[in-house]
């Protein structure tokens, strides 16, 4: 049997694993298909498609873009899109200088309830990538306010908490749109961080082709709402593990896999 897992960061994010470093672990747990999905950026596709190429590993190119809803963050994953495409890479550019705004947004309202964070620090971090909220909690935990990056998000950054900045400009159907527009297949990422099942059948008449079933915050119960779902209204079922590596340690590549045959169904609703 050959497994993938469709659901990886990189340093080009929020993952402390460079794109080799993630072929590497890819290789050592016995994947055979991966999917490079960083936030808002396709920098580290190429990068890791030819570290793959020394141990044979298939990369799918893709993306995890950041839309808002009603207030809330909602993640649309892009799969085999043409990562070149001009009109992505001017609004990635784009967002990119969004989220560079929001970490200074984010920094001015923890001050505002006491706590001196220096915005500089979490670009340090970020190192160049997109930068998110996940820099921030590692700052933090990094000079000692909070003493886990779980702390950091349930007090401070995590949605509705005192610092948390929503500010991005794509709505779900403009991402459902970008990601089409390159060719791509967009599918709604973990979809029981939406909260609203009634939304997904939204997202769904919007043009989502596809929901991420396995992820490790599903239920069983969940997964097969989901699938469901994909059966019902003729979208792809993907699932991936959604590691950052050391950022999320607790998250581990491959922990989530799926059979190669799902990849072969994606390829397939190819736009």
């Amino acid at each position: 049997m050959r497994y993938a897992d469709l659901h990886l960061h990189t340093t080009y994010s929020d993952s402390t694993y460079t794109p080799s470093q993630l072929i590497q672990e890819a290789h050592r747990v016995g994947l055979s298909t991966i999917a490079v999905v960083d936030h808002d950026t396709v920098g580290g596709i190429i990068p890791a498609v030819e570290a793959a190429k020394a141990v044979d590993l298939e990369v799918v190119p893709g993306i995890e873009l950041t839309a808002e809803q009603d207030n809330q963050e909602v993640h649309v994953l892009g799969y085999c899109l043409d990562y070149r495409n001009s009109a992505l890479l001017k609004q990635l550019a784009s967002l990119k200088e969004n989220r560079i705004q929001r970490i200074y947004k984010i920094t001015e309202k923890l001050k505002n309830i006491g706590i001196d964070l220096n915005a500089e620090s979490v670009f340090e971090i970020s190192g160049g990538g997109t930068v998110g909220r996940l820099h921030v909690a590692r700052a933090m935990l990094k000079e000692k306010i909070v003493s886990s990056i779980f702390e950091a998000f349930h007090k401070y950054i995590g949605d509705k908490c005192p610092a948390y900045v929503l500010g991005f400009r794509l709505s779900v159907q403009q991402a459902i749109g970008l990601i089409k527009s390159a060719g791509g297949i967009p599918v709604l990422a973990h979809p029981y961080s939406v909260h609203n099942d009634s939304l997904i059948l939204d997202y769904i008449k919007a043009g989502i082709m596809g929901l991420e079933v396995y992820y490790p915050e599903h239920t069983q119960s969940m997964r097969n709402y989901y699938l469901n779902l994909t059966k019902e209204y003729h979208l792809v079922a993907t699932g991936g593990s959604d590691c950052h590596g050391k950022a999320k340690p607790e998250v581990r590549i491959g922990s989530i896999k799926i059979p190669y045959e799902l990849v072969e169904k994606l390829k397939e609703a190819k736009c």
